[in-house]
């Protein structure tokens, strides 16, 4: 489809992106606080009750390039693109149990990351440090994808260059060096509510010029067959292939798994202001995963409405510039850009904490108070973002695309020292650095071996074993921890120091007074 320019799309785009730039500047006079205190800045203060924390881990969770990414998958690959509803269903009870307990730990002993609780876990700040280098190799490319969903809406308005994508990144900037969390909390709320608008519209007024629903899914199916998948696999035959069958489940497994591990995910969640915050969201965050169904089936709408996007990604823009009046078009795609400056915001201020808690620090000034804290944790958010322009400015697409993809598998080798450390200090902190080294470098090779394919095939004693290529690599992890932490317990040198207590890990309704941090023995 031809992308031309809409001026009164441009012009409601325009008055809704000015209006969340108001709203980032105000966020820093919006339940007040030092936001020369990195627990201020970085975490909001720790006040966000139940309704701003959803909208927080929701439009955190629920990004640009999910809208853009998931309808454009099942737009070209059928039923697969599909796991993405079940991994969000999977991951609200696991998180119900370990972020609560993260959430009381963290309390307790005034951590900011989850590489300080690794570190006074285990009494280690390799370990510590390890957990943090991942969080920032992961993240960055995360980063660039919210920069090139907003890219792909601007491009279907008609506007041409990269000017917008750096006035966006200017805004960004300077609206979270001046309000940190609190800018993406308020802005979420709109970002939220605008997106719901858009697809409750989108689905009922598409599919009543399509003939219903039923014509569209008709469509699909007779369509789909056709079609094939990045592997050749033809994409209606996917569900009913055995191979295939173990790598969707082990794709909604692994992503379920690695989503609650990410910095900006956990950072989020940390800014609630009690256990019961955090557990009550868990328990309503599933909501999201209705919408993201719905924002899934404007995939199967764009074969049905027999629109050829000149790429997978423009299937959802290319539908609502058919469609929609030039008016609701700007609110749309102002809907998806903004929700690309949310979780990019957020993702950039939980890198800066990780950097400066666990970087800084640790290594460069250990004895750098809250203030220098703050003022370290705002450039590095600046640093982060700015790494993030530049790979959507110089890298191809794909290139991001790919480093995201393995950004998941790095991120998920620190669920054994992370999530289990939560419920289980049995493991040496050795073991856990050689398994996280060992997770890293071989799911960077597969990765890279199989060209960025997210799932790798291998034959287990005759049997076709197709699975997420971090399930593999944090198996790997988990049996050398394992094996190694038997070693150093059998030879009576294992290294059991841990700076928390078990009342760290009980109920806790209120953010009381936090204890300072304790300095652990290094590793």
């Amino acid at each position: 489809m031809k992308h031309e320019t809409h001026t009164a799309a441009l012009v409601v785009f325009c008055l809704m992106f000015g209006l969340i730039t108001v709203l980032g500047f105000v966020a820093a006079r919006w339940r007040r606080g030092d936001l020369r205190q990195l627990n201020e800045w970085g975490l909001g203060g720790k006040r966000f009750g139940t309704v701003v924390t959803w909208f927080l881990l929701g439009g955190d969770l629920y990004t640009a390039y999910t809208f853009i990414a998931v309808p454009a998958l099942l737009f070209g690959s059928g039923g697969i693109g599909f796991f993405a509803l079940p991994y969000t269903i999977i991951v609200y009870p696991i998180a119900f149990v370990f972020i609560a307990r993260l959430w009381s730990v963290a309390s307790a002993r005034g951590y900011v990351t989850p590489a300080d609780f690794v570190r006074g876990r285990f009494g280690s700040r390799n370990l510590g440090s390890a957990v943090a280098i991942t969080g920032l190799l992961a993240t960055m490319p995360y980063i660039a994808l919210q920069l090139v969903g907003m890219k792909v809406v601007l491009g279907a308005m008609g506007v041409q260059g990269d000017w917008p994508i750096i006035i966006a990144f200017v805004i960004l900037a300077a609206y979270t060096w001046s309000s940190g969390l609190r800018a993406p909390a308020l802005i979420a709320v709109v970002k939220d509510l605008a997106i719901y608008i858009t697809i409750i519209v989108a689905v009922i007024y598409i599919p009543s010029k399509l003939g219903g629903y039923g014509h569209i899914f008709d469509t699909a199916n007779n369509a789909l067959p056709k079609k094939t998948t990045p592997s050749g696999t033809p994409a209606a035959l996917i569900p009913g292939k055995a191979p295939a069958q173990t790598a969707y489940a082990t794709l909604a497994l692994g992503s379920a798994l690695a989503l609650f591990m990410y910095p900006h995910v956990i950072t989020g969640a940390l800014s609630s202001k009690s256990q019961d915050v955090v557990r009550r969201n868990m328990a309503i965050l599933p909501a999201y995963s209705l919408l993201l169904g719905l924002i899934a089936l404007l995939g199967y709408m764009t074969i049905a409405a027999g629109i050829t996007p000149s790429a997978p990604t423009f299937a959802v823009p290319d539908l609502f510039l058919k469609y929609f009046p030039p008016w609701f078009e700007g609110f749309a795609f102002a809907a998806i850009a903004i929700g690309a400056l949310v979780p990019a915001a957020v993702m950039s201020i939980a890198s800066a904490n990780l950097f400066t808690r666990n970087i800084w620090r640790e290594y460069v000034h250990k004895d750098a108070d809250d203030h220098e804290q703050t003022v370290v944790a705002r450039w590095a958010s600046l640093f982060m973002k700015a790494g993030a322009l530049a790979f959507v400015l110089f890298l191809p697409q794909k290139d991001a695309i790919n480093l995201q993809l393995l950004g998941g598998v790095w991120i998920i080798q620190t669920l054994p020292s992370v999530l289990l450390g939560l419920f289980s200090r049995w493991f040496d902190r050795r073991a856990l650095l050689v398994g996280w080294l060992a997770g890293m470098v071989s799911g960077t090779w597969i990765a890279a071996s199989q060209d960025f394919t997210p799932t790798w095939l291998l034959t287990v004693f005759g049997v076709d074993i197709n699975a997420y290529t971090a399930v593999w690599a944090v198996a790997l992890n988990l049996v050398v921890t394992v094996v190694l932490t038997l070693v150093f317990r059998a030879t009576g040198t294992v290294d059991d120091t841990d700076e928390t207590t078990p009342a760290d890990y009980e109920e806790r309704v209120e953010t009381g007074r936090q204890a300072p941090v304790a300095t652990a023995p290094t590793g």
